[in-house]
């Protein structure tokens, strides 16, 4: 029997199908991860578990370290989406800074960031995707609204990029390093970012000197 016209060709999934397989690899792929580990985890045991053909992922991904850079940028994307949101909400700068500070604390506290992390470690070719893709992307947004308050009178900096330097320094701390040595995430998210950010905000007042330099 001839497919009507109008029908998908046999085999061929539709793009939401599609999307909704590769997405499955991807978690799948964060699942044998957390069992064996970067060295321990194999395209073979990523497809079964998926319920896929290592030839798909092979044609997706190109090879193990290609999924894996797909891993780390689909999570990029969905936290730089999440730090943007944060940043544009119409409050007042303590308020936006504090719920980027959370969001911050959240994402590289979580099991996902510090997994990818350990990962990143253990294997150093996908250290340079992990910073291309999170801190070099999130750095830039940062920067951008630091230097949107400052040309409003709200904060004396200097270099927009060295101010997030120093705010990045004061929220994230030795906790994300605590943490990837097997220490339990902190509890106090929220009073940790507000913490930093209002240390941030004294450093960088009008007559404070402003934020220091870079190195």
């Amino acid at each position: 029997m001839t497919p009507r016209q109008g029908d998908s060709r046999r085999g061929r999934p539709r793009q939401g199908e599609s999307d909704a397989r590769r997405a499955a690899v991807l978690e799948a792929a964060f699942a044998e991860l957390v069992q064996h580990g970067y060295a321990g985890t194999t395209m073979l045991g990523i497809a079964r578990r998926a319920g896929a053909s290592k030839e798909t992922l092979y044609h997706w991904f190109g090879n193990k370290r290609g999924l894996f850079a797909a891993m780390i940028r689909r999570q990029s994307e969905l936290a730089n989406a999440q730090m943007a949101a944060a940043l544009e909400r119409r409050s007042d700068p303590r308020e936006t800074l504090t719920g980027f500070a959370v969001s911050l604390l959240q994402l590289l506290l979580g099991t996902y960031s510090i997994t990818l992390n350990r990962a990143a470690i253990a294997a150093p070719e996908l250290a340079d995707v992990l910073l291309a893709e999170g801190r070099h992307t999130t750095g830039p947004l940062v920067a951008d609204y630091l230097a949107r308050l400052a040309e409003d009178g709200e904060l004396a900096i200097g270099e927009p990029e060295d101010a997030f330097r120093l705010l990045y320094g004061l929220v994230v701390s030795d906790s994300q390093i605590r943490v990837l040595l097997g220490e339990p995430p902190p509890t106090d998210i929220q009073d940790r970012a507000r913490r930093a950010v209002d240390r941030f905000l004294t450093l960088t007042a009008h007559g404070s000197g402003g934020a220091p330099d870079g190195d």
